[in-house]
């Protein structure tokens, strides 16, 4: 299938490691050209070359997304090195663990507000992109930890949070031709990740948690980056106000 990716522009946040480097990976192995941010700046410029060996243009920056300000003006930069943005992926996450303010913070700031920053930025490009060319996307990555819960903690309601703003944004935009939707994984193994460390401190309950799933495993970055970049694409045009679950099934709710 063509997902007709070639020549557009897409934004990547947290586009280093994981699910992130994979969206930016497969959608430049598409002909999309990529601009990705996350903090670590040396880990930026190895990506950012990485990518542009594979014939698109690539751009990057160090950019904290829990900074407002320097969020957007990346991202309004971004758009007009490239001459427009047709794709905005929000993949950063805090990920952290606990019901205690810090958390809740950390996970509201990373998670939630990069996302309406991002958006917020990328809009005017995004409604651009979609009166030109009829099609453009915005992708959160959101958890299937948003739908459920065995105790009191911020990073599901958080993810949650994201799937309803996605909703809203869906229909609020859809004149715009500006579609929204989300992914949602469940247990992703890369390595430096959090089920890496679980599998290197706890592998009991690395397999315990693996034994829950009916396939048995964790999905890679990649299989949760076909999904992102798909939904992202024109080739999904009618997708809208999605969320996408990736989980291997180990979730039993029903999506209607």
């Amino acid at each position: 299938m063509d997902l007709n990716l070639k020549g557009k522009n897409a934004i990547v946040l947290g586009g280093t490691r994981g699910i992130g480097r994979a969206i930016a990976d497969t959608l430049a192995g598409e002909g999309t050209n990529v601009a990705i941010c996350a903090r670590n700046a040396e880990q930026v410029a190895a990506v950012v070359t990485e990518l542009a060996a594979l014939g698109v243009k690539a751009i990057g920056a160090s950019v904290d997304v829990t900074d407002g300000a320097a969020l957007k003006a990346w991202i309004a930069d971004a758009g007009t090195q490239f001459g427009g943005i047709d794709m905005l992926i929000s993949n950063a996450g805090a990920m952290a663990q606990g019901n205690d303010v810090a958390s809740w913070e950390q996970n509201f700031q990373l998670d939630v507000l990069a996302a309406v920053n991002a958006f917020d930025a990328a809009q005017p490009f995004l409604a651009k992109a979609g009166q030109a060319n009829g099609d453009a996307a915005f992708v959160i990555i959101s958890s299937v930890s948003a739908a459920q819960a065995d105790r009191a903690d911020s990073y599901g309601p958080m993810k949650a949070a994201l799937i309803h703003m996605a909703k809203g944004l869906a229909r609020q935009y859809a004149k715009q031709r500006i579609r929204v939707n989300v992914v949602s994984p469940g247990m992703v193994f890369f390595e430096g990740g959090v089920w890496h460390m679980v599998k290197t401190n706890a592998p009991d309950f690395f397999e315990q948690a693996n034994a829950r799933n009916p396939t048995g495993r964790c999905a890679t970055p990649q299989e949760i980056a076909n999904a992102a970049v798909f939904l992202a694409s024109p080739a999904s045009s009618y997708t809208t106000g999605s969320n996408l679950i990736v989980d291997g099934a180990v979730s039993s709710r029903v999506n209607f």
